[in-house]
């Protein structure tokens, strides 16, 4: 017999990066959503939004509280969102070669102060360019799963898709093709760390070395 947990909805969080909020990263996220959405996963497209977002201070006290000390709507609401999620999907335009600033400053904080909530979760990342820096801002948000045990969710191709002015992403006929197979992959990952029962190994205590000791 199945348990009550093999029975509950998967659910996937996609966080919309851009200040656009129906702008080229959404058609990227949105294509992922579909392809989830038609493999019976459960989807929700959260965008940050276009006001200035606070970062990182590093006055360390979430370490002992274990939520940052600025309590902002976008900071608690993502919070809760990515606890609630069984998978993680960032999506982010391309600005100067990197991810967008104000998205960073909300990452830095909440996977900093809330990395508990999301370690062993499959994760990917998503970005959106009119011609180059796609890599740099792949490599540079694949950073925040890969330092708190989170699987890096994979595709046929690195996760981008190619758009400047409004709309132009539904041209990169690659590009979401590339999103499709992510999609299908993350669904596929999902539906066997469920069905398996897959317990996270045991995690040593951390160690810190500084390089100058």
């Amino acid at each position: 017999m199945e348990s009550a947990k093999e029975n509950q909805e998967l659910k996937v969080l996609l966080i919309n990066g851009s200040p656009h909020r129906n702008g080229n990263t959404f058609i990227a996220l949105s294509e992922v959503a579909k392809a989830l959405e038609a493999e019976r996963i459960k989807t929700e497209i959260f965008p940050i939004g276009n006001r200035p977002i606070q970062g990182c201070i590093a006055c360390y006290k979430c370490n002992k509280t274990g939520i940052c000390v600025f309590k902002d709507e976008p900071y608690l609401t993502l919070r809760q969102k990515t606890e609630e999620a069984d998978g993680i999907i960032i999506g982010s335009p391309v600005y100067f070669g990197g991810p967008s600033g104000t998205l960073c400053s909300l990452l830095d904080r909440l996977f900093y102060s809330s990395g508990h909530l999301v370690q062993y979760k499959p994760a990917a990342s998503v970005v959106v360019c009119r011609r180059g820096g796609a890599s740099a801002s792949f490599d540079r948000l694949n950073k925040y799963f890969t330092i708190l045990n989170m699987p890096v969710v994979a595709s046929n191709y690195w996760n981008s898709v190619h758009g400047r002015n409004p709309g132009e992403a539904l041209q990169d006929a690659e590009g979401l093709q590339t999103m499709r197979t992510l999609a299908r992959n993350m669904a596929w990952m999902l539906r066997n760390l469920r069905k398996n029962g897959t317990v996270p190994p045991e995690v040593e205590p951390r160690i810190h070395t500084n390089f100058i000791r």
